[in-house]
């Protein structure tokens, strides 16, 4: 909002500051009056003013400003600069007050409208500031949006709109203003009058593709999919070549029962420099959903996924190990996680779902180890040394495997069946290590245990 930096300022009051003539003087002639001695006074005395609200010492530049003002009352240029004083320092009503009589003297001065504008905004008054700000206006367009801002606050939602529709007629759409439009159809839920804008841009600008993704977006979320499957279709027809479009195109096809189409769009976005890996993940993502329904297709799915190794993100990786897990591909299932778990290495879940496969597929020396860095993540965890006891007595190490287990039963609370394999376990072990005793102990427990599930 502040426009003027300090050397404007100074040059303005020297503008405005009466110059000393230096006429020929008759130093022999007595001189008829002091002008010529206020008029040096009043200078110094601006001048410290201004230095003095240099070094923000506001309180002092508004002595020297008073002096001024002693000495000469029909210059505006001291109320403005008492009134930038007294603003600084959050007196409101000695500014407003100095700024309007500078205004009153001066009343097409940009400057001063600007500064009383900044007053109003301070205190938060909104009908004062819309007030200024139609003044400010004819000077400057950029006010304009300050207006539709103070609009929004006043909840004058349709002369918001129409400063914004001036505005983008003017100067074209901008993301600032389709923010702050889409604020307000928020708060009104006004729909129609959003998509029927959004539309009207269309036509005006047929061949623009971020209006006509708006379009089928606002579609979408307001319950008209098959208004949005012909809004995107047609933005196909305007432009082939259009990738973006086809981040809603799949999703109707799949709806709509054509899943060659859809499986043709995924593809053609995952292969996609200029779509973001986020995005892609959504729509990986739902390419793994429709595969679990349709494993036909997975030699699809696989192909695309290997276009897009490089931009995986977590969840993505984690949605691939979890179809991979349930069509019955472990492998696959635990290199996806594995991958997940080396851009996430302290995800909880993810760790416990690579320790579990690897015991699954023998994997028992990398299982002892991974338990091992994962209990100094999570030491109350009873799973985890629970798959490091089992790891340890496939590898022959009963004695690491009792230790792991029986410390891991103290952090285990109310899960009889997990606490049956903890006991199964623990017999395993103590057979291992030749304590038959204490191994059939704990298989009576585990017997026991189970008995009652």
């Amino acid at each position: 909002m502040k426009k003027i930096k300090y050397i404007l300022i100074f040059i303005f009051g020297i503008l405005l500051i009466p110059q000393t003539s230096f006429a020929q003087v008759n130093f022999d002639k007595r001189p008829d009056d002091d002008l010529g001695n206020v008029e040096d006074e009043y200078q110094e005395h601006f001048f410290e003013a201004l230095k003095q609200k240099g070094i923000e010492n506001y309180e002092r530049a508004i002595e020297a400003l008073q002096k001024c003002l002693n000495l000469d009352s029909t210059k505006p240029v001291i109320f403005y600069e008492l009134g930038k004083n007294y603003n600084s320092i959050n007196n409101f009503g000695s500014a407003e007050e100095n700024l309007k009589t500078a205004i009153s003297m001066q009343p097409d001065n940009e400057w001063f409208l600007d500064e009383l504008y900044d007053v109003y905004s301070k205190q938060n008054d909104i009908d004062k500031a819309i007030k200024t700000v139609k003044q400010l206006v004819k000077y400057h367009p950029d006010y304009k949006m300050d207006l539709a801002t103070l609009y929004i606050k006043k909840e004058k939602y349709k002369e918001a709109l129409r400063i914004l529709d001036e505005l983008d007629t003017n100067f074209g759409a901008n993301e600032v203003r389709d923010d702050m439009r889409n604020k307000i159809y928020n708060v009104t839920g006004n729909a129609d009058d959003r998509i029927e804008n959004i539309e009207e841009r269309i036509a005006n600008n047929p061949n623009n593709e971020d209006n006509h993704i708006q379009l089928i977006y606002r579609y979408s979320q307001s319950g008209k999919p098959k208004k949005a499957f012909e809004a995107a279709k047609n933005l196909l027809k305007i432009k082939p070549d259009s990738k973006l479009v086809h981040l809603a195109l799949y999703k109707f096809y799949l709806d709509d029962g054509d899943p060659e189409s859809a499986i043709a769009s995924m593809k053609l976005v995952l292969n996609t420099p200029e779509i973001n890996p986020e995005v892609k993940s959504k729509v990986l993502k739902d390419f793994v959903a429709f595969v679990s329904k349709n494993p036909q297709y997975e030699k699809d799915l696989v192909a695309a996924t290997a276009a897009v190794d490089d931009n995986k993100d977590v969840k993505t990786l984690a949605d691939l190990g979890q179809y991979y897990l349930k069509s019955g591909d472990k492998e696959k299932a635990l290199q996806n996680f594995n991958e997940a778990l080396k851009q996430e290495p302290t995800d909880f879940k993810l760790l416990k779902d690579v320790l579990l496969l690897q015991i699954d597929l023998k994997r028992y020396k990398e299982a002892v180890t991974q338990s091992e860095d994962a209990l100094e993540l999570y030491p109350a965890q009873p799973i985890l040394y629970l798959v490091n006891g089992v790891a340890n007595n496939n590898i022959g190490k009963p004695k690491k495997a009792i230790e792991s287990l029986e410390t891991g039963l103290d952090f285990l609370i109310e899960n009889p069946k997990m606490e049956a394999d903890f006991y199964t376990q623990l017999s395993i072990a103590y057979k291992l290590d030749n304590n038959i005793t204490k191994s059939e102990t704990f298989t009576k427990k585990a017997q026991a245990l189970r008995a009652q599930q």
